[in-house]
């Protein structure tokens, strides 16, 4: 039977159906012994049996038994009427307090319920004592520990119901905060790619954009003077846009750095070099120090990222007429340092970054170097120039890293 609004538990269908069954089968024990007998009263007592049949059979098709306890004390109360009557004419019918104990239990609250089979083991004594014509141990002894059993089974089975019910509230909780903690790391997620999509739009496109509007600027200048010169700075500003046009598609496709394509770290920052120098007019030198060694994809990547926002900065800041690229293995470490003879600046004293404006590069810089394991260094100041050093330690390439 189902519960109803005050019902702690569930009752699995099995259970019902065993329960039915067990009325069933003492209700015709009763009806049967009577008959059997041949008691004085036996017709009577099948009468009685049938009609406490018929009510129990009531209950479990109405409707207001399984949602409302008012309904359901009604019911109990009228199965009970009908039992204390075939209790009266048979004392077979103690037998039936057994099943109302469960049905009471269930169907009741605990203090209500309990009360109910307190009282149905009381009636079941006195009912059994009075057919046996005195009261007797095993009168007593027999329905109260049939409401004994009763109790600690309907309350055993509720207690690990409660148990069972806390236990998936707690599951459900916790795949609630799984899910909240898949949200939130599924965010972190993308703030890190859009910081490392900022990172890489910064010092390559942005970068490249920036040249471009300098040689355009030049040409600019130069047209009403020298087609010649300015037909240069044309063309220097078209080979950017291929250039930039390029690291927009490795973009698309999520492909290594074009400058590293088929190159050591060392030949990409050459080529480097001489493509500033060739397009900004001064004087770009890179150097090698130390064995070189194979470095993981990333940290080629993120050193030439580092060269390449430096030179740009250089380019658009600095004023400079030389600056120069080197690249140092240092056994443990690798390190990428950029010196220019430009005005230089101020490192604690920058201005807070305006995206607008660009500003991303020494922010963009540290962020690559810390990634790794690494450190970025910066020595200005006004008027000697800018030595800026990104330094990461060596770690074994993967297979296949080796350039």
């Amino acid at each position: 039977m189902n519960t109803n609004g005050r019902t702690l538990t569930p009752t699995p269908r099995v259970l019902v159906w065993c329960l039915h069954l067990l009325v069933a089968g003492l209700l015709a024990l009763a009806a049967g012994r009577a008959v059997a007998d041949g008691a004085p009263r036996a017709a009577l007592v099948v009468v009685a049996a049938v009609a406490l049949g018929a009510v129990y059979a009531v209950g479990p098709l109405l409707p207001g038994v399984h949602l409302r306890s008012r309904d359901a004390g009604l019911w109990l109360v009228a199965t009970g009427v009908v039992w204390l009557a075939l209790l009266a004419l048979s004392a077979d019918g103690v037998w039936l307090a057994f099943p109302l104990d469960f049905l009471q239990l269930h169907l009741l609250s605990r203090r209500t319920g309990l009360a109910a089979v307190v009282a149905t083991t009381v009636a079941a004594i006195a009912g059994f004592a009075a057919h046996a014509g005195a009261l007797t141990l095993a009168a007593v002894v027999g329905p109260a520990l049939g409401a004994a059993v009763a109790v600690a089974v309907v309350w055993g089975y509720q207690a690990l119901y409660r148990e069972s019910e806390a236990r998936r509230r707690l599951i459900e909780e916790l795949t609630a905060t799984r899910a909240d903690l898949d949200q939130v790391q599924h965010t972190a997620g993308v703030l890190a790619e859009r910081e490392r999509l900022a990172r890489e739009i910064h010092d390559t496109l942005a970068q490249g954009l920036s040249s471009i509007q300098l040689l355009l600027r030049a040409a600019q200048r130069a047209l009403p003077a020298t087609e010649e010169v300015a037909g240069d700075y044309v063309e220097q500003a078209r080979r950017a846009a291929v250039d930039n046009l390029a690291e927009a598609r490795r973009f698309v496709a999520a492909l290594a750095p074009p400058g590293l394509h088929g190159a050591t770290l060392a030949g990409a920052l050459e080529r480097l070099c001489g493509a500033t120098a060739d397009r900004h007019g001064l004087v770009a030198r890179f150097h090698l120090c130390g064995e070189p060694v194979a470095l993981p994809g990333g940290h080629e990547v993120a050193l030439l990222r580092v060269a390449q926002s430096a030179l740009g900065n250089t380019v658009r800041h600095a004023r400079a007429t030389t600056v120069d690229v080197t690249l140092r293995y240092l056994g443990d470490e690798v390190a990428v340092e950029v010196a220019d003879d430009g005005s230089g600046f101020d490192p604690d004293g920058l201005p807070a970054r305006d995206p607008r404006d660009g500003g991303f590069g020494l922010p963009a810089m540290r962020a690559r170097a810390r990634a790794l394991g690494g450190s970025l260094t910066v020595e200005s100041g006004a008027g000697r120039g800018t030595t800026l050093a990104a330094r990461l330690p060596v770690a074994e390439a993967p297979a296949g890293s080796v350039r």
